[in-house]
């Protein structure tokens, strides 16, 4: 794959804590993402912010529905600096947007700056979701890799693929290497949400469910190795 869009959720950063950042998984994160920028795969990435705070939750504790959402964006530029961060250790090169003006903390997102950017073997990292309340970052993910034209959209996960039920609590559970949009929709396989969903059908953007915990799953993909589950119309 020439270019991708990585989905990352915030949760994943926390690795063994209950909240925040654990470095040991951040770092374990960036160096996959370094390693395939190293390919001149053209990189970006969407990080969710659920671990340090989710709207819907907030929302659910009493927040007012459009500040808990605006929260949960500024989570997310947390997440993105740290990531960014995390590369430029590396020597890799890294961009954050923002989906709200935010300079000097990023860039305010730009489509064709941040391709000119990918193109330059720049990671580009984009945050603060839609910029919008009510939407989730795979919405955000799903349309950041519509529009930067990407061969697929990444869903990192810590299960290797879409199975018929949940691989953690069902041990006859059965995992797809392949998987249509029809199909998902039809036996509820919740991917993404149904907004980000119905968007990567409309626009036949593929995703690619795997397991970014395991180490070199992210190099293997991108080496066309079968790794997770595809899913397309």
């Amino acid at each position: 794959m020439k270019r991708i869009l990585l989905k990352m959720s915030g949760e994943s950063l926390m690795g063994k804590q209950k909240t925040g950042i654990d470095p040991e998984m951040l770092n374990a994160f960036a160096k996959e993402i370094a390693d395939v920028n190293q390919q001149k795969t053209q990189v970006a990435i969407v990080v969710g912010g659920g671990n340090i705070f989710r709207g819907l939750k907030g929302a659910a504790q009493g927040f007012d529905r459009v500040k808990g959402d605006q929260m949960g964006m500024m989570a997310t530029v947390i997440n993105s600096l740290a990531l960014q961060s995390a590369l430029q250790s590396m020597n890799v090169k890294a961009r954050v947007y923002t989906a709200i003006r935010m300079e000097p903390v990023g860039n305010l997102y730009d489509r064709d700056e941040a391709i000119e950017a990918m193109e330059n073997n720049e990671v580009v990292i984009v945050s603060g979701g839609t910029g919008n309340p009510f939407f989730t970052t795979d919405t955000a993910a799903a349309l950041r890799a519509v529009e930067l034209n990407t061969d697929a959209l990444l869903k990192a996960t810590r299960v290797d693929g879409v199975y018929t039920a949940d691989p953690e609590k069902d041990p006859k559970a059965t995992r797809f290497d392949e998987i249509t949009f029809a199909e998902c929709l039809k036996n509820e396989y919740k991917i993404l949400d149904l907004t980000a969903f119905t968007m990567c059908k409309e626009n036949d953007m593929p995703i690619i469910v795997f397991n970014f915990h395991e180490q070199g799953s992210l190099n293997a993909l991108i080496s066309g190795k079968k790794v997770g589950t595809i899913v397309r119309n």
